[in-house]
């Protein structure tokens, strides 16, 4: 269930066009080492995959329509095709969507990722700052999202990809979509600029100023901007208060 919302988030209607991660460009390899790959399950023995970033060197935040039966980080990519030395495929150990997420209404869609293993910090592996404090994010402030999500209606890439968008009145999406909530979530993305978040980026982040602010959730379904992020300032004390409860792995 979790990975057919995954797909309808973000579903290209009939005679879409879509850009580059829609209107981005290929990543620098490892110019965003808090990236992470999931591989995903499902219980009917499916697959999936959605982004995540490394907030922690034992844990990975991501969206929580992300879930699946079991799930398989990979850490250090530039080409998740290709079996690179910098890559970190460690497993999950623990799954923990916020308790209040409700995938009718997308609210709360955020999801902790505990992994088996820490990560081994280096140049290509490295977390994210995540906000201090519930500060609200300015409209037109610069972000940059970045995921390996679909860069064509039927094609797909094995290399990071690269965005900058600007956040948007909450307004903007407020009059798209009926269930947004600026107290939950970030509009982001220039309407009348066709760059945006798209299939297969779920999950990943908006980095502002070398903080992570939001994380991708839903948008429309020919993947026109703005798109809707959850936003991380609203789940500080959710987020520390889940990974001081889970001693770090060895």
């Amino acid at each position: 269930m979790q990975l057919l919302l995954l797909l309808l988030a973000f579903l290209l209607s009939p005679g879409a066009r879509a850009g580059e991660i829609i209107g981005g460009r290929e990543a620098r390899p490892h110019s965003h080492p808090y990236m992470a790959y999931l591989q995903i399950w499902t219980p009917n023995g499916g697959m999936g995959a959605c982004g995540g970033f490394l907030v922690r060197e034992d844990f990975v935040l991501t969206a929580a329509h992300c879930l699946g039966s079991q799930i398989i980080v990979i850490l250090g990519a530039h080409d998740i095709q290709r079996s690179e030395s910098t890559q970190q495929h460690i497993p999950v150990l623990r799954a923990i969507p916020h308790p209040d997420y409700n995938p009718q209404i997308k609210w709360n869609d955020i999801m902790l990722l505990q992994l088996e293993n820490r990560t081994r910090r280096n140049r290509a592996v490295r977390p994210v700052a995540l906000p201090r404090t519930q500060a609200r994010l300015r409209p037109g402030t610069l972000c940059t999202a970045v995921g390996w999500g679909l860069v064509g209606l039927n094609r797909k890439t094995s290399t990071l990809q690269d965005v900058q968008l600007r956040v948007e009145r909450d307004e903007e999406c407020s009059i798209r979509f009926d269930l947004y909530t600026g107290q939950l979530q970030i509009c982001v993305g220039n309407p009348r600029v066709r760059k945006s978040v798209f299939l297969g980026d779920s999950g990943g982040p908006l980095v502002c100023s070398n903080v992570a602010q939001g994380i991708v959730s839903y948008g429309n379904r020919n993947g026109t901007p703005p798109a809707v992020f959850t936003k991380i300032s609203s789940f500080l004390s959710w987020i520390n208060r889940t990974m001081r409860r889970f001693k770090q792995q060895g």
